[in-house]
């Protein structure tokens, strides 16, 4: 069986997950950095990975799962917000509705991922134009938690994951 794994990684959350969950697979596994990518759709298993924007994966991951036909595919993602699984359960949701429906997908997984110093900055600027806004302190809050992350924690569940689909096939 061929295995790859598609990731579209903005600020290197995405490609440690996807790294966490190569170390669980076979060494035949090819990886693909970038969508697309091609040569992953010659695989029986693509694993795709994807950072989030705007509650749905990049634009360049849904292009490449658009071109997916009677695969199977394990979904996985880093989100900067949301420290709850409901919350990564629709991201994923979204992302998999827009996957043509001949395809399998066997599961998904996602965890919060630090964001970009750009984007504290941001939220900063706003908080600063009104400052009796709570929503901004409440981002700059997450945005502090999300630093640490993908943690360890998340890591071994991205490797678990994959150990999961595996196992559906076996």
């Amino acid at each position: 069986m061929k295995i790859a794994i598609v990731v579209q990684s903005n600020t290197g959350n995405t490609r440690q997950l996807a790294e966490s969950i190569q170390s669980a697979l076979p060494d035949e596994m090819l990886i693909y950095s970038g969508a697309p990518a091609p040569e992953a759709l010659q695989a029986d298993l693509i694993f795709v990975g994807s950072w989030t924007d705007k509650g749905v994966f990049a634009k360049p991951v849904l292009d490449f799962l658009a071109q997916c036909h009677q695969k199977q595919l394990a979904l996985f993602a880093t989100c900067g917000f949301g420290q709850s699984d409901e919350y990564f359960q629709a991201i994923l949701k979204r992302s998999a509705d827009q996957v043509p429906a001949d395809n399998t997908i066997l599961g998904c997984y996602a965890c919060q991922g630090r964001m970009p110093e750009t984007v504290k900055q941001r939220y900063l600027a706003l908080q600063a134009k009104e400052p009796e806004n709570p929503r901004w302190a409440s981002l700059l809050e997450n945005f502090d938690a999300a630093l640490s992350h993908p943690d360890s924690t998340d890591l071994e569940g991205g490797r678990q994951f994959a150990q999961r689909i595996l196992t559906k096939l076996q």
